[in-house]
């Protein structure tokens, strides 16, 4: 990186401009050469230096000036000033701003390329450092979420693109597809990833406890209080807070929140205080939102004001390309959890693994991988190691054959049944796979007398 290493020289007197450029060049370097502070900025503009050689007295912007810009915008840039012998106390001023080193004039050569070259060598060591970091950063923000597929890379953009604001996100998508594994990534990447994170499924509290789990309570605020409990709100405060099935909140736990969630205010059940809190709020739903919304099962407002940022996470079966590489990072996973010895799944095994429809998306494969690792003793896993609904798939479970001559009513039943099927009866989900309302799947379903 050293000879590719890009130099800018600025100073306003040409002769010496000139002869440090030709000096830089029979280096090896790539150069080019400003005469004032303000040439020098459109170059920062419009090239990416690794290292700036400025004088320090010039006419326009000065070289303090200067050097306060060029830190403020471009920080990684190394700088080395030069200046007269007998302004040493400006140099040292320079530095405390973020240059590396100075010269005094008249320049000595030897020392000029010393300075150089360790200015290049620190600029070289601190941007391999960067990109390790950004590395291990990258990692560590989603080294539970495995995928390459061009599905999977839309949504690690979209994460990205969020984690660093305090938007809400409404995650959507099929159970077992990693909602809260997105969740935590948004948080690990936000600024508030040194606070708490924090959880909290709705579909698992009655409506009579989800105010107390939500916000608190005082003590003595109701029969059994106790003591003084702080709610999840309130706990997540300087972090995340993740709203998981938030579809299945009754509409009257849908108003208690959405008055918090615009004033980010709240009192404890029981409580006088006003507690204000600073909360992002990450909410995650398998439910088709738009279709309860219209069935008056979710609030309109309620539903817009957390679909600011909606992320739909794609099912497993759209996302084929990824099974490989789940299967190789979870037998590797439980063969270490359970002191078990390597694995590895054979071709047609893994044949069979990508044409399965997976209705329990990642958490089944998970599941059923930690399964093999347990039960099959042999170091590879066979097709008759798996399960019998997988072993009979012998086509691609997204296509069905049909006979010529068959009616439009038989088709049309076939395809629901099995797409019903395929979700393990999910209505929402077959819904939306056939591209049709819930309300009219389910009139289909009554039409055709199917069983599910």
């Amino acid at each position: 990186m050293t000879k590719a290493a890009h130099i800018l020289v600025v100073d306003d007197e040409v002769n010496i401009r000139n002869a440090l450029v030709t000096m830089l060049e029979k280096r090896g370097y790539r150069v080019c050469g400003a005469g004032t502070g303000e040439e020098a900025l459109r170059h920062l503009e419009e090239a990416r230096l690794n290292l700036v050689i400025t004088d320090l007295r010039m006419p326009g912007i000065d070289g303090m000036e200067f050097l306060r810009r060029l830190k403020a915008k471009w920080p990684d840039t190394e700088v080395v000033v030069m200046t007269a012998f007998g302004s040493i106390d400006t140099a040292v001023e320079a530095m405390r701003l973020g240059a590396h080193d100075y010269l005094t004039k008249p320049i000595d050569r030897e020392r000029f390329t010393v300075i150089v070259e360790k200015a290049i060598e620190r600029h070289a060591l601190a941007f391999e450092n960067k990109q390790l970091r950004d590395r291990l950063e990258t990692k560590t923000r989603f080294d539970h979420m495995v995928g390459e597929s061009t599905a999977m890379q839309r949504v690690y953009t979209l994460v990205e693109m969020v984690a660093d604001s305090d938007v809400t996100v409404l995650l959507t998508g099929e159970s077992g597809t990693g909602k809260e594994l997105v969740a935590r990534a948004i948080h690990h990447k936000s600024p508030k990833v040194d606070g708490p994170f924090i959880t909290l499924n709705c579909g698992a509290l009655p409506e009579n406890l989800f105010e107390s789990e939500l916000f608190g309570y005082e003590k003595g605020a109701f029969t059994g209080a106790m003591a003084t409990k702080v709610g999840r709100f309130e706990l997540a405060d300087g972090g995340t807070l993740l709203l998981d099935e938030v579809g299945e909140l009754s509409l009257k736990s849908q108003v208690d929140f959405l008055r918090v969630l615009e004033t980010k205010e709240f009192r404890r059940l029981g409580g006088t205080k006003l507690i204000k809190v600073d909360t992002r709020i990450v909410a995650a739903t398998n439910r088709n939102l738009d279709e309860a919304v219209k069935q008056g099962d979710f609030r309109e407002d309620l539903y817009y004001r957390l679909n600011v940022v909606p992320l739909r996470l794609p099912p497993l079966r759209d996302r084929v390309d990824d099974i490989p590489l789940l299967v190789d990072r979870y037998l590797s996973e439980f063969s270490a959890q359970h002191h078990r010895g390597p694995r590895e799944v054979s071709r047609e095994a893994m044949r069979l693994l990508r044409l399965y429809g997976w209705p329990g998306n990642v958490r089944q494969l998970r599941n059923l991988m930690e399964r093999l690792v347990v039960t099959v003793k042999d170091t590879t896993i066979q097709p008759a190691h798996l399960p019998e609904e997988i072993q009979a798939c012998k086509e691609d479970a997204r296509t069905m054959l049909i006979t010529l001559g068959t009616s439009i009513e038989q088709i049309e039943r076939q395809v629901i049944e099995r797409t019903l099927k395929e979700v393990t009866n999910h209505r929402e989900n077959a819904a939306r796979l056939l591209g049709i309302s819930l309300r009219t799947l389910q009139y289909k379903i009554k039409e055709y007398g199917i069983r599910e």
